[in-house]
């Protein structure tokens, strides 16, 4: 059975400058991690953190959907684990955009909880970035 994350976070700011935010290396590696991201379908990625006992610090990606500046969706791979990610970017009006991710492919639930707590901090931190 594949668990599914699904999250929302809004920010005050607009779909372009959140677009960049998901899209550009630079960007995402001060509210993610160091990557080598590039928004081109079929590209191949790694987000890297520090390793530790349990993990080798990387995160493989394939990107396989760009839509600006609306969709966005890449494998996201640990170890045996892999899931895909979708980023839907839509406006709200009144200088806010929603930020939905689902991330599908998770086989227990501590995954999944992990995953919550982790990206809602990181998106935390992509809230002051956007502030800048």
């Amino acid at each position: 059975m594949s668990l599914v994350l699904n999250l929302d976070f809004q920010y005050k700011t607009t779909i372009e400058k959140l677009w960049a935010a998901v899209t550009d290396s630079e960007k995402l590696a001060k509210w993610v991690l160091k990557n080598n991201f590039k928004p081109i379908v079929g590209y191949q990625f790694q987000f890297r953190a520090e390793p530790n006992e349990y993990w080798d610090g990387v995160i493989d990606g394939e990107v396989l959907v760009v839509e600006p500046p609306s969709r966005l969706s890449y494998t996201w791979a640990v170890g045996d684990e892999k899931h895909t990610v979708v980023w839907t970017l839509q406006e709200l009006g009144d200088g806010k955009v929603n930020l939905h991710l689902e991330q599908t492919g998770f086989s227990n639930p501590h995954g999944l909880a992990g995953a919550k707590h982790g990206w809602s901090a990181w998106c935390g931190e992509l809230e002051k970035l956007l502030a800048q």
